[in-house]
């Protein structure tokens, strides 16, 4: 492995300091009981709201783990101890509550008319053929 110069760790240094200007970070971060959602406050001056429901780790904690949320380092995460969950700020802006496997497997979970119908259709006719070996 190449040994890093100092102008390359000078130049990781710019643009580390960059993003954190043009980039959101958390500032703060809470569990809003009564309203059933993760707040985090950005160094914008915006605010963004989660349901926990729908990150991957945070299905099922409870209000007392979810309540222990902190920001980790420079804003970039959020960060639960207890539930040994950490998620991207930049992932959850964007969006992504979890995994790529966990966003799929939420994905094929997920209900929706068109669906219902197929499988009605499907079931009239003997239901998913078996397959052959």
């Amino acid at each position: 492995m190449a040994e890093l110069t100092d102008a390359q760790i000078d130049a990781a240094l710019a643009r580390g300091a960059a993003a954190r200007q043009a980039e959101p970070r958390a500032v703060t971060a809470r569990y809003e009981q009564q309203l059933g959602r993760v707040v985090v406050e950005l160094s914008n001056g915006c605010t963004f709201a989660f349901p926990p429901s729908l990150a991957q780790g945070l299905e099922s904690a409870t209000d007392d783990q979810l309540a222990q949320v902190e920001v980790l380092g420079t804003g970039s995460g959020l960060h639960w101890e207890a539930l040994d969950v950490d998620l991207s700020l930049p992932g959850l802006l964007a969006g992504l509550f979890g995994t790529r496997a966990y966003l799929a497997h939420r994905a094929g979970r997920a209900t929706s008319p068109a669906k219902a119908a197929a499988a009605r259709a499907n079931g009239s006719k003997g239901g998913r053929p078996r397959k052959s070996a």
